[in-house]
């Protein structure tokens, strides 16, 4: 009974340290999206993208409205966003978005997480023409009908949809365009009534590797490091 018990502290302890960290790194999305665009979410549709993914989160309501008030405040700490590129092991591509306010400190991190898991920080340039920025969202599926949205928003920059589910299994319809077109899509999209779960950029590898699972899971093991580095707010990998 007693070994039950501590396992459940253990689950429910990573639990809440990946909410933690989850709803870090929205302040900091929220942050930077209010210092360069405003805090009126009517006016900057970034600051409605990053709300939207505060909900998704379950992020209470007044941590929200606290970034907003941190960022629109004199004191505000200024980070941006620095995208480091390397490999993991077996060569697969990595590219890691930081939001920092000390990049020394950062790639300083970044480069020994790397080296601990066996792979290896690159030069600007080095992998990143393996991967394409596309603007994404993430929709419920339910009460959506696939074939007639996706005809009605070709026009507003939608390039491909595509199949998923979140963490519970829901079924989602993701959507993507060029990242050029995000704001076309993303008005087209409210102007339907259709919020999205999630929205935002990804890079999208262009060929995806497909590895062994012993070598996937060492794989894994440096991405997870990585996203335990409180700089870090999104890890992309041409793993398959």
């Amino acid at each position: 009974m007693g070994r039950i018990f501590e396992k459940r502290k253990v689950t429910m302890f990573r639990r809440w340290d990946r909410m933690s960290k989850q709803f870090a790194r929205i302040s900091k999305e929220i942050m930077m999206v209010v210092r360069s665009g405003g805090p009126s979410p009517e006016a900057n549709p970034g600051l409605r993208r990053a709300i939207q993914n505060a909900r998704a989160a379950n992020m209470p309501k007044e941590k929200v409205e606290n970034a907003i008030k941190r960022a629109s405040g004199n004191d505000a700490v200024n980070y941006e966003e620095v995208i480091y590129e390397g490999y993991a092991p077996h060569g697969i591509a990595l590219l890691i978005e930081t939001a920092t306010d000390n990049p020394t400190r950062t790639v300083a991190n970044v480069r020994m997480i790397l080296k601990s898991k066996g792979g290896n920080l690159g030069t600007a340039g080095s992998v990143g023409f393996q991967f394409q920025r596309m603007g994404v969202f993430r929709l419920r599926a339910e009460g959506l009908d696939a074939d007639e949205l996706e005809l009605d928003l070709i026009d507003h920059g939608l390039e491909e949809m595509v199949d998923g589910e979140d963490d519970d299994g829901n079924a989602q319809l993701i959507v993507r365009c060029a990242f050029t077109d995000l704001g076309n899509l993303q008005r087209a999209l409210e102007e339907r009534d259709i919020q999205a779960v999630s929205a935002g950029h990804e890079y999208i590898c262009n060929a995806k590797v497909p590895l062994g699972e012993a070598e996937e899971r060492e794989v894994l093991e440096l991405v997870d490091a990585l996203e335990q580095d409180e700089d870090v707010q999104h890890i992309f990998h041409s793993l398959a």
